[in-house]
């Protein structure tokens, strides 16, 4: 086990470039699954939940090719549905809760998926039910073994149909996209997620052959093909490390330039840092985040306290509701912090209070921050990272303390960022890695 020793209080200065997008590598590398031809990707992020589910693909016959650090050619050419079977699949893919999303593109191709109780953050609870409601609609038929938690799927031919989602969930979303792409007739999906890396994966499905309309909406309709073919796709930046590094500097009082972000898919994220009183200035496709030594919250016009909440995408992901938290606790002003997903995702301000933070924690959905307006500093304390998205935003409050901080279970932070540490140091970072 590792942890993050770090010295906070200093200004960090620079430029960084944000990895390829975790979200979306998940969904790109599980859909090389559906053609034996030859699918290049670029910019994955070098991460641990990504490099498992290279490890996945490979364990059920995809031939890999890493050809540099972030790029890498996949052909999956001799993929058999019996591989999911052996030990070592199941206890690999029971720990990284990506690997449903093999399901969809093995349920396609070959009638047949099967998938253990996937792991990932412990954030509350994540059901699947838009998944296997969305297989069975198609005609797939479920056997679940409750004693080992391992379910299967098959179908000789799926069909499609009119779904409406109960939910706009990414990977769920993403899981019916791949199996409708193959099966026969017309799939309409309604209330399907519309995350730019939703339009990623659609994009790379109809290069390779997909037919699909509606895309970058909730309603997505998918007409099926009995093949399809190779292709090249090069991943998105990474919007939860830009809007992480947009809450560093601003808690750090740092001046930094987040390079390539792709700005006009970042949606409202940069209009929610705003709220907070950071100053963002957006030059070409870099963000400029210069050293504020006070932000202030907005109010809303009534001069009601301001509200940051989650919501399906146009909203703000509930990936980056930590870091706003945080973000705020040296703010001038109050701000209301509802995660609406997660049930336990805010319980990491426990470890915030005890830096000095003035948090109150209303429920398990809801937390109330009134920002410290630089008037009291945080102060280094250890802790342990329950989540990747709490790391980071853990990470954020030691940068910004004063004295020493011991961040323990990085692994988790390691899962969704990629040498972090190594980059927060060409800034100017006091970080280390220790055992």
């Amino acid at each position: 086990m590792s942890s993050f020793e770090i010295k906070g209080g200093n200004h960090l200065h620079g430029e960084i470039i944000p990895q390829g997008a975790k979200n979306e590598a998940l969904q790109i590398i599980s859909a090389v699954l559906l053609t034996s031809e030859e699918v290049l990707v670029r910019n994955i992020p070098d991460i641990h939940d990504v490099n498992k589910l290279i490890e996945l693909v490979q364990l059920l016959g995809t031939k890999t090719e890493r050809i540099d650090r972030n790029t890498c050619r996949f052909k999956a050419d001799s993929v058999s549905p019996d591989n999911m079977m052996t030990d070592e699949f199941r206890r690999k893919a029971a720990s990284l809760r990506g690997s449903v999303m093999i399901l969809g593109p093995m349920l396609a191709r070959f009638g047949k998926g099967c998938i253990p109780q996937p792991g990932g953050d412990k954030i509350g609870r994540r059901r699947l039910d838009t998944h296997m409601v969305g297989f069975l609609k198609l005609g797939a038929k479920i056997e679940a073994d409750p004693s080992n938690k391992f379910t299967c799927l098959t179908a000789p031919k799926l069909k499609g149909t009119y779904m409406l989602l109960d939910e706009a969930s990414v990977t769920g979303t993403a899981n019916l996209v791949m199996s409708a792409c193959m099966a026969e007739g017309k799939t309409t999906l309604f209330n399907a997620a519309c995350e730019p890396y939703l339009v990623q994966l659609c994009n790379m499905l109809v290069r390779m052959g997909a037919k699909i309309s509606g895309i970058g909406s909730n309603l997505l309709t998918i007409r099926g093909v009995k093949s399809l073919t190779g292709t090249e796709h090069t991943m998105l930046p990474d919007m939860i490390e830009i809007g992480s590094f947009i809450g560093l500097a601003a808690m750090t009082q740092s001046d930094i330039t987040i390079r390539n972000v792709n700005y006009k898919a970042l949606g409202i994220i940069p209009d929610v840092f705003r709220k907070l009183g950071v100053k963002l200035r957006v030059k070409g496709d870099d963000i400029h985040v210069p050293a504020q030594k006070h932000y202030e919250v907005e109010t809303f016009m009534d001069g009601s306290i301001m509200t940051i909440a989650d919501a399906p995408w146009p909203g703000f992901t509930p990936d980056l509701i930590s870091v706003a938290l945080v973000t705020a606790i040296q703010a001038k002003g109050s701000v209301l912090i509802h995660q609406k997903m997660f049930e336990s995702r805010l319980f990491f301000v426990d470890k915030l209070i005890d830096m000095g933070a003035q948090i109150i924690l209303c429920d398990p959905h809801r937390a109330t921050v009134n920002g410290l307006d630089r008037k009291f500093p945080l102060r280094g304390i250890r802790m342990s990272s329950p989540d990747i998205r709490a790391g980071v935003s853990l990470l954020i409050a030691a940068l910004s303390a004063t004295g020493t901080s011991i961040i323990d279970n990085i692994e988790q932070i390691d899962r969704g960022y990629q040498d972090i540490d190594g980059r927060l140091r060409a800034l100017g970072a006091q970080i280390h890695r220790i055992d």
